[in-house]
């Protein structure tokens, strides 16, 4: 009796003082939860630019005695241990005050790219968390894998390429120089139809054609300046096409004849002018010999001085490089003027020329009046006879 008597008070006992346990337990708890090491907020995703500096914070609250350290996380390469750096002089680390861990590389680089952990060393196991960053790298040309000035022969297809390298991956847009809009043609197709650029980093030309050659410019870009771009030639090789606009020309005796015609070609050609298809003419007193030159065109002048009968005839204008000849005729005659008094009027026919003289008006009245007074003088005399007769 005695001994359930004893149990009893010291289960009542155990139950009184059972709250007073639970809150000293408590107390004990979060005393060493207080002495643990915790991070305030998450590292984040973060993006730099090449060449500056990236920055990483690590925030923890109540450090203590416990060690900081820095890791690469793809290969767990250690970069710092506290405030001591262990790899390279463009990683340093310094206390933001008052308890954020800053990683700091400068200058960065593409390979920089990727996570770093930033990890402390509690026991029995560390905590850590992860960062990354991001590098953006400008566009650059690859030279070896872009195309250099091109030549080709007209009616060939042609494909013009342009690669670069850069984060994100560059855009490649492709311009001519010389802000015209670029003729582009279909595979299979005929006709052209005209854009200001076109994206991509393989410019096709279907059965290219002279119209198209010239200077054009492939831009790589990717939104990080600064842009870069790459200058290549497209030339289409074609025979000479002679164009003579005006193939009969007249002038007065004394005037100076400017002779014109129009060369299309590529590559350059040779160019001169015979005179009845037999005497080369040479720049000189007489003959001024001059070319204005353009893309694949060229306007071929000769201009006579002081224009006489010995220069009337036929003229030649010859053009001819590696891949043919072609030549233009133009006829020179001579465009007669009358004295003004008597008011010529030129009828030109096939390089010839006739007068057609114009009556003066007081020589075509006085003629009028002699005519009807002839008439009259007609008539009396007829009735005269007649009356004699009767």
């Amino acid at each position: 009796m005695k001994m359930l008597r004893k149990l009893f008070w010291t289960v009542l006992q155990g139950f009184v003082l059972l709250p007073t346990i639970a809150i000293r337990d408590s107390n004990i708890v979060n005393r060493k939860m207080a002495d643990v090491p915790q991070f305030e907020k998450p590292i984040g995703n973060q993006t730099f630019h090449i060449g500056r500096e990236a920055v990483l914070g690590c925030s923890i609250d109540n450090l203590g005695k416990h060690k900081v350290g820095w890791l690469r996380a793809e290969d767990q390469t250690v970069l710092s241990l506290h405030e001591r750096v262990v790899l390279g002089p463009r990683y340093s680390v310094n206390l933001d005050s008052p308890s954020t861990w800053q990683l700091r590389i400068r200058p960065l680089r593409a390979e920089d790219r990727g996570c770093y952990m930033c990890q402390i060393n509690t026991q029995p196991s560390m905590k850590w968390q992860i960062g990354c960053i991001d590098v953006y790298v400008p566009p650059d040309i690859i030279n070896e894998e872009t195309s250099t000035d091109v030549s080709a022969q007209e009616l060939d297809n042609v494909t013009l390429s342009c690669k670069a390298t850069g984060h994100p991956p560059p855009k490649i847009t492709w311009r001519r120089e010389d802000h015209e809009q670029m003729l582009l043609k279909k595979i299979g197709g005929r006709d052209f139809y005209k854009v200001e650029s076109y994206v991509g980093s393989s410019l096709p030309l279907y059965r290219v054609d002279r119209r198209q050659m010239g200077a054009f410019l492939c831009i790589a870009s990717n939104d990080v300046p600064p842009a870069v771009s790459k200058r290549i030639i497209l030339n289409v090789n074609f025979p000479p096409t002679v164009i003579v606009p005006n193939q009969l020309l007249g002038a007065p005796l004394g005037t100076d004849v400017v002779l014109e015609c129009t060369v299309e070609a590529y590559p350059n050609t040779i160019n001169y002018w015979l005179k009845n298809r037999g005497e080369m003419l040479l720049d000189g007193p007489k003959y001024v010999i001059g070319e204005d030159r353009s893309s694949y065109k060229v306007l071929m002048k000769l201009t006579i001085k002081q224009f006489s009968k010995h220069d009337i005839g036929t003229y030649n204008c010859v053009s001819t490089n590696s891949l043919g000849k072609s030549e233009g005729t133009l006829r020179l005659y001579e465009i007669k003027l009358y004295p003004s008094s008597q008011s010529a009027a030129e009828v030109n026919v096939g390089g010839l020329t006739e007068g057609a003289v114009k009556q003066n008006p007081a020589f075509s009245d006085s003629n009028k009046v002699f005519s009807r007074t002839f008439l009259i003088f007609l008539l009396v005399t007829v009735a005269v006879v007649e009356r004699e007769t009767m």
